[in-house]
């Protein structure tokens, strides 16, 4: 079915919006605690767990679909502000019906957002989704009073979390004599994220770890490396980490303030395993560096690019029983560790390959050479089907003849304005940026 609210990551939008206001997050509350109970079945009482980031609006979406859950029967166990991926584990560490996250991730504070995880710690299936939404529609209820759904709060949940990212860190390795700054964004890790790596032994330093609820993302965070990079440099330390406002997102920077993109990072991890043990596969998406994808041919691993979303990431992963992937942005995904993205379990992985070796972020990624990678915007009428306009496939086949194996071409519409996004990989800079030029000069207006 044609789904009205949920998208590729749950439901999204502007405070006070069609979809982001307390009327609908009642509804939307009510509407999962029935669906989720009708799956529970026969197993008691369905329990569901809510976390948020450090918006404003979360309190008043949190009172609205504790509200909707109560009424529908549904516990409700409410953790305050952790981090996205910390939802996910505490779900299944507590073995809950569902996961429920108020964020919106990167975005600025006027926006916020609802999505779930089911009792395994994954984002919710789309078939159960779409049950959601179509219970929407029904008239808002309320089970008897002796049905309701109780609440407490979670007062361990930052603890559990800190300990289970420690977990993931080798026992015989910690992080003494490393100086780190981390930038939790003013986002849901601003607790967490520094006790992770001070407790792991590290001098930690903080920045973007004083939320008001107005100013997460703010010029800080995994969006906006530049003053984490300035801090690394004044401060003389060792590594920036840089987290997005629900840290499922890194970035990371060296002691000399270069900024390093998740294709990096995630080949840092790759090698690092690929040292302790063979890695079958890697799950990339379609905007992963061909750089990347290179290095995995010589290194003997599969690779293979998904639709861009880490949930499509997370889809190819399973489906070849492999265990790393992740994409540019920085949504890096190790499954071995845990059941979706997480920024902190991430930099953790990086910082093992570190101690390891005894190498910096550069000198581990000394084999690895990055594409120039050339992209512009431009406008597309409506009803333009680009991937059949003749003149636009000429040029694309022109310019992949001439680049061969040493580059590629990328088109895609984007999902969220009538633009189409035109991009060119090639070893050399120069090649990258004429070949684009040639697709732009395209007139997608006549046929």
């Amino acid at each position: 079915m044609t789904r009205k609210y949920f998208g590729t990551d749950g439901v999204r939008g502007e405070v006070g919006g069609a979809v982001i206001n307390p009327e609908f997050a009642l509804r939307l509350g009510y509407a999962a605690g029935r669906v989720l109970s009708q799956r529970h079945g026969g197993k008691g009482r369905a329990a569901v767990l809510i976390g948020k980031d450090t918006r404003l609006s979360g309190y008043m979406l949190e009172s609205a679909l504790e509200a909707g859950l109560s009424a529908a029967g549904v516990d409700v166990l409410l953790a305050g502000p952790i981090p996205t991926p910390a939802v996910a584990y505490l779900t299944r560490a507590f073995r809950l019906t569902a996961g429920i996250v108020i964020s919106a991730s990167h975005n600025p504070y006027y926006d916020n957002g609802i999505k779930f995880f089911s009792a395994e710690g994954m984002k919710l299936p789309d078939e159960l989704e779409s049950e959601i939404e179509a219970a929407l529609d029904d008239p808002l209820g309320c089970v008897s009073s002796e049905a309701l759904g109780r609440a407490r709060r979670v007062n361990d949940a930052a603890g559990r979390y800190v300990e289970f990212c420690k977990s993931t860190f080798p026992n015989e390795l910690d992080l003494a004599g490393m100086s780190i700054v981390v930038d939790a964004a003013h986002g849901a890790a601003y607790q967490v994220a520094p006790h992770v790596f001070r407790e792991l032994g590290a001098e930690v330093h903080e920045i973007g770890c004083r939320p008001d609820g107005l100013n997460i993302n703010e010029n800080v965070g995994a969006l906006h490396p530049e003053g984490l990079a300035q801090q690394v440099q004044e401060l003389g330390a060792d590594i920036g980490i840089a987290l997005d406002g629900d840290a499922d997102r890194l970035i990371m920077v060296d002691a000399t303030g270069r900024v390093y993109n998740g294709d990096e990072l995630l080949y840092a991890i790759v090698m690092q395993r690929h040292q302790q043990s063979p890695v079958a596969g890697v799950a990339g998406t379609l905007m992963t560096n061909f750089g990347f994808e290179r290095r995995m041919r010589e290194m003997g691993i599969a690779f293979e690019r998904a639709k861009v979303g880490d949930r499509y990431v997370l889809e190819a992963l399973r489906k070849h029983g492999w265990l790393l992937g992740g994409e540019s942005s920085g949504h890096l995904l190790c499954l071995d560790c845990h059941s979706t993205g997480d920024g902190v379990i991430a930099a953790l992985q990086v910082l093992t390959g570190l101690r390891r070796s005894g190498l910096t972020l550069s000198e581990q990624l000394s084999e690895l050479s990055m594409y120039p990678q050339q992209m512009v915007n431009v406008p597309l009428l409506p009803g333009t089907d680009w991937s059949t306009h003749p003149g636009l496939q000429a040029a694309v086949r022109q310019v992949e003849a001439r680049l061969g194996n040493t580059g590629r071409v990328l088109i895609r519409a984007s999902g969220t304005e009538p633009k189409l996004r035109l991009m060119v990989e090639a070893e050399d800079a120069g090649l990258a940026e004429q070949s684009v030029r040639e697709l732009v000069a395209v007139d997608l207006t006549t046929r």
